[in-house]
């Protein structure tokens, strides 16, 4: 399958690395605004993945990552991309801009034939947590959002409990790495506590991917809610979800229904972890989803507390691949 990557970031650099021991999935072409030197530079060099072993060279209008040669762009909007010429299957567009259906479908007109946003997009044809609904996704949907990188942690720990035991209703913490979307140090911000330093603080601010969970998981609609508080490291989030059950459960029964859904339902979007591990040990997660057993709760047995790690690039990142792979599949 041939992809193209508009927009490359944190996400979009975590893609291409992803891609790169997965065969079937070929990034064929990159665009972005950025100096391409800035941007091989950043590729080859990462603070949270380390070094590249792939040597990364420029070449004109190509960027050689190993024996693969890519097609890179500088252009502004997505109809000037030419992804047709390109051949181009799928564009995932990792840029946060286009995060409403009719700019994100811009991309269809320069010749892709389905685009995946790696972001909440309003009037998607559908959103998609793989694992939790991608048997949903239909031929027809060309429009498609990965949802969030929490929303992909959220879902798959939500979509245990509530077909086991029924949520009733919920509310969801994300302890979550600090973001492009903060001041490094204090300055002015839309939202006053992301305007302060991003490097020494406890942020807290809003999410929405509890409220979301609707898109995902529709019997959740209007039952789960929840807040973020951004912390002072690059790369590495958790959940903390606490729900009401319909159906009582003890601390057993929810570690039961964990390792069960790792290995038949969820295998590859959720796993499981007995150990004591902290933020660090679970960098490099492809699991959108890492379930501490240690840490699951059950109060009264109708009240369940649940804490789920996730690696906010790179779990996200290889959930929004599989999304990819799928809506190709299908067609």
């Amino acid at each position: 399958m041939r992809i193209a990557i508009n927009g490359f970031g944190r996400i979009g650099r975590t893609l291409l690395r992803l891609s790169l021991d997965t065969p079937d999935l070929e990034v064929v072409a990159i665009n972005d605004l950025a100096d391409w030197e800035v941007l091989a530079h950043l590729l080859t060099y990462d603070t949270v993945a380390g070094k590249l072993s792939e040597p990364v060279t420029l070449a004109q209008d190509s960027l050689h990552v190993g024996d693969k040669t890519i097609k890179v762009t500088r252009e502004s909007t997505p109809e000037s991309c030419a992804w047709g010429d390109s051949d181009v299957d799928v564009v995932i567009d990792s840029t946060g801009r286009y995060t409403h259906a009719q700019k994100a479908r811009k991309h269809l007109a320069a010749g892709a034939k389905k685009v995946v946003v790696s972001a909440p997009t309003k009037e998607a044809d559908a959103t998609i947590v793989y694992g939790v609904n991608h048997k949903d996704l239909k031929p027809e949907d060309r429009v498609i959002s990965a949802a969030s990188c929490t929303t992909n942690c959220l879902a798959p720990v939500a979509s245990v409990l509530n077909n086991t035991f029924g949520i009733s209703k919920g509310s969801m913490t994300t302890v979550h790495a600090y973001t492009q979307d903060q001041r490094l140090l204090d300055a002015p911000h839309k939202d006053f506590r992301r305007a302060r330093s991003a490097a020494v603080n406890m942020v807290p601010t809003s999410t929405g991917a509890a409220a979301a969970i609707g898109l995902v998981i529709p019997q959740l609609a209007g039952r789960l809610d929840g807040r973020a508080i951004r912390v002072p490291i690059p790369d590495g989030s958790m959940i903390d979800l606490s729900v009401s059950l319909e159906k009582s459960a003890t601390i057993d029964d929810l570690k039961e229904a964990f390792i069960r859904a790792e290995n038949e339902d969820l295998k590859d979007s959720l796993l499981t972890t007995n150990e004591p591990v902290v933020s660090s040990d679970i960098l490099g997660c492809t699991a959108g989803s890492l379930v501490d057993l240690s840490l699951c709760k059950s109060i009264q047995g109708d009240f369940a507390s649940v804490v789920s790690w996730y690696d906010n690039e790179t779990s996200y990142s290889s959930q929004l691949l599989r999304v990819v792979r799928h809506a190709g599949e299908i067609g």
